[in-house]
């Protein structure tokens, strides 16, 4: 691939587009220059749970197909480990923070152009089948939407395939495509009679080897990414028989499910394998630091069009024509526990190199005491959120070259003292640019709510929390701060 460096991007990308228009076994739906572009997206799967990520035990030979035929990344990152601010990332090009969305179940600002928008304007036919988790619909306006399928004797939907495939079989435009799976998100398989020795371990989960309950939902978990495996394969055959070789695949998972509302990797690093046939260099790997927000301006520059200045990331094309170029020297992680069904105060703010990493636990114990108001109702559950998670330090720093997962915090060794001080000053100066609604500021710890009834409430039960009845419905709407486009 060292040729790609002596000729520009653009120059390449046309000679590509064209060489693939003039095939005389050219499919009949790719009558234009401009590659398809899909995008599948799995649901709660850890990066560590592939076999071209390392794990022999699992069934995932779909995904390392792929891998042999394009390109691996060992470092792509989501900013956060929930559904609907991560795949708000994916379709707007900005961190959810600046996007809006950044707690679950809650909209983008709807004065943001996503994907839907941009892509239309290139000429573009913008498809979502399967999950979808995002709004509002203003927003998110797509040309055509499937809803995930019912499916027999299986614990969730299925993406809707017969769609797809005929979809692929009649489209006249070129098109975006995001196939959004269920998968392999719980509810899981039943397996009966699980074996230990069956799963692969991990520093993060090994003190877990003889829990009888967490084998069995593990289990139950590689079955469900065998479901997906199948479901990708499915995929992949409608692929090679309708269209071209001028198509950019690109499989992910929104997060892994082992650090779920965390800022840790087991959270935030994700899977994430590119294939385009004529290209990528097959069975090639990238250490690159990578981000969701990376994949908008990415799609932009292969359909001829320009970043906005709005958006957070950057185009990966370097990367996939075979340069070894740094896209990103950091990137960031939010958590926020609130609106989740255990909704607790306990925001954390992360960034990241690629050797080091530093988070801030806003509401951790040792600092709690900063954070109260003095109204009474208000403190009593940024108390509770401190309690909650009451192992979690202020700070903490990982040498991720030789901690991976993350084991040991660094944050108190002093011969690091300059590495955390250059963290932390550059994680707030991206906070700041984002708007956050947390600042460095000791006391700064606002509860948030949506505007008008949805949402969980922290002082009302939800099914996997219970709030002492003395103290249920005591905060009002002036203890909170509500975001307004919820």
């Amino acid at each position: 691939m060292k040729i790609f460096s002596k000729i520009s991007i653009f120059v390449f990308l046309a000679i590509v587009f064209l060489s693939c228009n003039t095939s005389s076994t050219q499919k009949k739906n790719n009558d234009n220059q401009k590659p398809n572009i899909i995008f599948y997206l799995a649901d709660d799967q850890d990066v560590y749970d592939y076999g071209c990520y390392g794990n022999e035990k699992v069934n995932t030979a779909a995904v390392d197909r792929l891998a042999k035929e394009g390109l691996r990344f060992t470092n792509a990152f989501t900013a956060q480990a929930i559904c609907a601010p991560s795949r708000s990332q994916i379709f707007t090009g900005q961190y959810p923070l600046k996007n809006g969305c950044f707690a679950n179940h809650t909209a983008t600002k709807q004065d943001i152009k996503s994907v839907t928008a941009h892509m239309k304007r290139l000429g573009y036919e913008v498809v979502l089948a399967g999950k979808s988790h995002v709004t509002p619909n203003s927003v998110y306006q797509w040309d055509k939407e499937w809803e995930p399928v019912p499916k027999k004797n299986v614990p969730r939907e299925y993406i809707p395939l017969d769609s797809i495939e005929d979809y692929f079989k009649t489209a006249k435009k070129p098109f975006c495509m995001f196939i959004t799976s269920k998968y392999p998100h719980g509810k899981y398989f039943d397996v009966e009679n699980p074996n230990a020795e069956d799963l692969k371990f991990y520093p993060f989960n090994a003190h877990k080897k003889n829990n009888k309950a967490y084998i069995k939902s593990r289990a139950g978990y590689y079955r469900s990414i065998e479901e997906d495996n199948k479901q990708l394969e499915n995929v992949l055959k409608f692929v090679d028989i309708h269209l071209d070789k001028n198509t950019l695949f690109i499989y992910s998972a929104d997060h892994g499910v082992s650090g779920k509302f965390t800022v840790k990797d087991i959270g935030l690093k994700v899977p994430f394998v590119v294939r385009w046939p004529e290209v990528i260099e097959a069975g090639s790997t990238s250490n690159q630091l990578i981000h969701y927000t990376d994949i908008l301006p990415t799609f932009l520059e292969v359909a001829g069009g320009k970043i906005t200045e709005d958006m957070d990331g950057k185009s990966l094309i370097p990367l996939l024509i075979g340069k070894d170029d740094e896209i990103n020297t950091y990137v960031y992680g939010v958590r926020t526990n609130q609106n989740i069904l255990n909704s607790e105060i306990f925001p954390s703010r992360m960034i990241r190199d690629k050797r080091y990493k530093y988070i801030r636990n806003f509401n951790s114990l040792e600092v709690v005491e900063q954070n109260l108001t003095g109204k009474p109702n208000v403190d009593y559950f940024i108390k509770r959120g401190a309690k909650a998670f009451k192992n979690e330090p202020f700070e903490e720093l990982y040498d991720l070259e030789n901690d991976p997962f993350e084991q040991q915090n660094l944050a108190n060794n002093s011969e690091l003292k300059a590495v955390k001080e250059r963290l932390v000053k550059d994680l707030f100066v991206w906070m700041n640019e984002q708007g956050d609604i947390l600042n460095e500021e000791p006391g700064n710890m606002p509860i948030i709510t949506p505007k008008g009834k949805k949402g969980f409430k922290l002082d009302q039960d939800t099914p996997r929390r219970k709030i002492p009845d003395s103290i249920k419905n005591i905060l009002t709407k002036d203890d909170y701060m509500v975001i307004e486009h919820w």
